[in-house]
């Protein structure tokens, strides 16, 4: 692979890229240019997630340069040239030149040698406009309760994620900060809709066996361990990544995530109805379990439980959504059906990528 160096995490190649390339151009060329620089964002590296699989494209040194609005406007073309001339080729034995991967729009940038400017991976804008342009709403104030409810997770988790290496500007870190996680309002009400989108499968499972649909079992059984598993990020506190990673944060974030996992596996490899719901009913109540812990509503059987007069074994997460709403005292909230944030009821790539679908989706909740 044209540009290879040795392998090391991205995040630790970008902050070389800050510390041994950006930042002395900056102090000999723009002495006085406040500023701030961090990784953060999409890629991989940003989660921790890269591997030595990762450099094929869309992953290489890579940042963040913040700068004051006027400041932006007034060099930050003249900026991104300069850099381009004057950047090493080469950090930690790895180019800083990045070239189309494809011919068609949107290919993936990958690394590539050159002779002559480097087309780099700074990407110079102010706090407000990167923010904005990130999660469809202005970051640099405090959100309120509906906003949050339009900004995906994975968005979320790209902002929050990755490293600062300077903060000059002062801005960087507080939004940051702000943005760790949901007020807790909103926290319960997404925590509702959860246990409500699982409830309202829960019982399928052994429906479409029972009708001879193995395959149909199997599918649903699929669909409700993914959203168990979002469960377990929302009640530890985590912003689940999108599918990719799904796994791998649910493995590195949820405490005691081994006991999940072995349900949740089960469930999935199971060959028969009665196996497949089993090992759903254990992590059901496993979760049932982790919701009492929170102590957010007072305490509710965490045991599983016949659906109606049918053969079906469920936990009634019905229960714990009905506790969880009760409990909100936020107005706006209140008066919601338990839909979720965006990404509890939308999961098309491009949908969620559009800010003016996110703009969208505030607008339908607030009429």
């Amino acid at each position: 692979m044209a540009g290879e160096g040795e392998f090391l995490p991205g995040l630790e190649l970008c902050r070389a890229l800050y510390v041994d390339g950006v930042k002395p151009i900056l102090e000999s060329r723009y002495p006085d240019l406040r500023h701030s620089a961090a990784r953060i964002g999409a890629g991989s590296e940003v989660q921790g997630f890269d591997t030595p699989v990762s450099p094929d494209h869309g992953w290489g040194p890579r940042l963040q340069l913040f700068l004051a609005p006027s400041d932006a406007a007034a060099v930050g073309a003249e900026l991104t040239e300069t850099l381009s001339r004057l950047l090493p080729r080469r950090i930690r034995g790895w180019s800083t030149h990045f070239a189309p991967s494809g011919d068609e729009p949107g290919a993936s940038d990958v690394l590539a040698d050159t002779d002559g400017p480097v087309a780099h991976g700074v990407e110079i804008a102010d706090c407000a406009t990167w923010f904005t342009r990130k999660l469809g709403v202005d970051a640099t104030r405090r959100l309120d309760a509906l906003e949050w409810l339009c900004v995906p997770q994975q968005y979320l988790a790209e902002a929050t994620a990755g490293a600062v290496f300077h903060d000059g500007l002062g801005q960087l870190e507080p939004i940051r900060r702000r943005l760790t996680w949901y007020p807790e309002q909103v926290w319960r009400y997404l925590l509702a809709s959860q246990w409500m989108k699982l409830s309202q499968e829960e019982a399928f499972v052994g429906r479409t066996a029972q009708v001879g649909d193995e395959l149909g079992s199997m599918v649903v059984a699929a669909r409700q361990v993914r959203e168990l598993m979002r469960l377990a990020l929302l009640q530890t506190r985590v912003y689940a990544p999108y599918s990719k990673w799904l796994g791998s944060a649910f493995a590195r974030s949820v405490p005691e995530a081994a006991k999940l996992d072995a349900s949740l596996r089960s469930a999935l490899s199971a060959a028969t109805y009665p196996e497949r719901e089993r090992h759903l009913c254990d992590a059901y109540e496993e979760l049932a379990r982790r919701h009492n812990a929170l102590d957010l509503t007072p305490a509710l059987d965490p045991s599983r439980r016949q659906f109606f007069d049918r053969p079906f074994q469920i936990l009634g997460a019905d229960r714990f959504a009905n506790a969880l709403r009760d409990s909100i005292s936020h107005p706006e909230l209140k008066r919601l059906p338990l839909t979720g944030a965006v990404d509890q009821w939308a999961d098309n790539t491009d949908y969620i990528a559009q800010d003016d679908a996110i703009a969208a989706s505030i607008r339908a909740l607030r009429h």
